[in-house]
């Protein structure tokens, strides 16, 4: 029933859209059933709402104003139609998703805030590759203890225990590859002259 109403009320609209559009065109309606082929009274009802409006006469009357039909009857844009991946809040971090499809690798980009806490190294299965892009990361692994800055990456296996945060008080911005465990990233580059 509340689509029934949805379209109803769309439907309504359709008559006063399409008187406005006459006039603001300063058409009569002989006029715009020369350019259309329907008659001036089927014009007239569909404006006062007596007719229900159909493609059949819809398709028409937009090529006559020449608009999209989507105009005619009020349609709601769309959007972008992309998914927007959402970024989460967790332990003090952005985490942007920035790969959809399931599997491996995954990748993020991770804004780090200054004050995130240091917790007890952590470990899990895969691998894992990680891009400074701005600010100074601290990055403890197993007994290292790291500071990398802007432009440096690390790679190191997720059973090794680690942690990583703000090296500073500034915030931090990275990338990073997550793989299943024995994946290794494969650089090819050309050598320099």
């Amino acid at each position: 029933m509340e689509n029934s109403a949805a379209i109803n009320g769309v439907l309504a609209k359709v008559g006063p859209r399409l008187k406005g559009l006459r006039a603001e065109r300063g058409l009569t309606l002989s006029a715009l059933t020369q350019a259309t082929g329907i008659s001036t009274s089927t014009l007239s009802r569909l404006e006062s709402g007596r007719r229900r409006p159909s493609l059949e006469l819809l398709l028409p009357i937009a090529q006559a104003y020449r608009v999209p039909l989507e105009e005619l009857v009020g349609a709601p844009e769309v959007g972008d139609p992309r998914i927007q991946l959402s970024p989460r809040r967790l332990n003090r971090m952005t985490v942007l998703p920035l790969t959809r499809q399931p599997g491996s690798p995954q990748a993020y980009k991770i804004i780090i805030e200054p004050d995130r806490p240091r917790t007890e190294p952590q470990t899990h299965e895969g691998y894992e590759w990680l891009y400074v892009l701005s600010g100074r990361l601290r990055l403890l692994l197993a007994e290292r203890d790291l500071v990398l800055r802007a432009g440096e990456a690390a790679e190191f296996d997720t059973r090794v225990p680690h942690w990583f945060g703000c090296a500073d008080d500034q915030p931090v911005e990275i990338l990073i590859l997550f793989g299943s465990q024995g994946e290794r990233m494969h650089v090819r580059a050309r050598p320099q002259a």
